[in-house]
């Protein structure tokens, strides 16, 4: 058997990195992308790992790193889709730049990933397109409306994708993390709160206030182990929820009704 091409964006930190490893680790060729791979210092140095420069937001980047991982390695078998962005407030105080990056980040950068690999995915009649969402993409939280709306589309995108590429015998996934202790608040996280917009302070400072208090996993090589099980265990499986926040709860509102989902979601608050 031919060795196995994985491209993994945002490789340079979290979900992204601890799956590079994964992949190596298991016999696979990785394409490890990020936005600044001469800073990175680990993934270099592995065997069968390409770091590339690959920012969503730039679409010339996103062809050459495919062009430069097909020239390496001869073609691209898995790609998972793990760079992502966050924000944080009210809608209202939004600045303009956030909304628009909240969305190329998240949507369009997606969008423009899957398009760049998918004419050799289909010229090999194979291939899987791993995206990577939230339970947020399911079930949405307070003051968070850009984040959701984002994660939100890509699992509308997904589960229409999968009818368009099941033909062609490239499978959709979508992996659905709950909450983990990465350092994606520190760097891929905008907060601008509710700004001069006194109206919204008592709701917002009262969330802003118990956010730091959320329980968050450590286990954060549970969120590569969804992404490797999703690239190799050739089902027709979408949804990968990982974390025991993200199945309990998605499994709750499985039973349950918008107002109930509603009152439960503000009793966490």
């Amino acid at each position: 058997m031919m060795t196995k091409t994985v491209l993994i964006t945002g490789a340079s930190s979290g979900f992204g990195k601890d799956a590079a490893r994964l992949f190596q680790k298991n016999g696979w060729n990785v394409i490890a992308s990020m936005r600044s791979p001469e800073k990175e210092t680990e993934l270099g140095g592995l065997d069968n790992v390409l770091l590339v420069r690959l920012d969503v937001t730039d679409s010339a980047s996103i062809a050459s790193a495919v062009e430069q991982g097909i020239a390496r390695f001869g073609g691209i078998d898995v790609l998972v889709n793990n760079a992502g962005f966050g924000s944080l407030g009210v809608l209202e105080a939004a600045p303009a730049e956030v909304v628009r990056q909240q969305f190329d980040v998240n949507v369009f950068g997606v969008i423009e990933t899957i398009r760049a690999v998918l004419p050799q995915m289909r010229s090999r009649k194979s291939g899987v397109i791993i995206n990577v969402a939230s339970m947020g993409g399911r079930v949405a939280f307070p003051f968070s409306t850009l984040y959701h709306a984002t994660k939100y589309a890509v699992e509308g995108l997904s589960e229409s994708l999968q009818f368009e590429l099941g033909p062609l015998g490239i499978q959709v996934k979508v992996v659905e993390p709950g909450g983990y202790k990465t350092d994606f608040a520190g760097r891929s996280l905008a907060t601008y709160g509710a700004g001069d917009l006194l109206d919204y302070h008592p709701a917002y400072d009262a969330f802003a206030g118990k956010v730091d208090d959320w329980p968050m996993s450590e286990n954060v090589w549970e969120v590569a182990e969804a992404i490797f099980e999703a690239a190799t265990d050739g089902s027709e499986q979408l949804r990968y929820p990982v974390g025991a926040d993200a199945i309990q709860l998605l499994e709750a509102t499985k039973q349950m009704d918008d107002l109930a989902i509603r009152n439960m979601i503000a009793g966490f608050l």
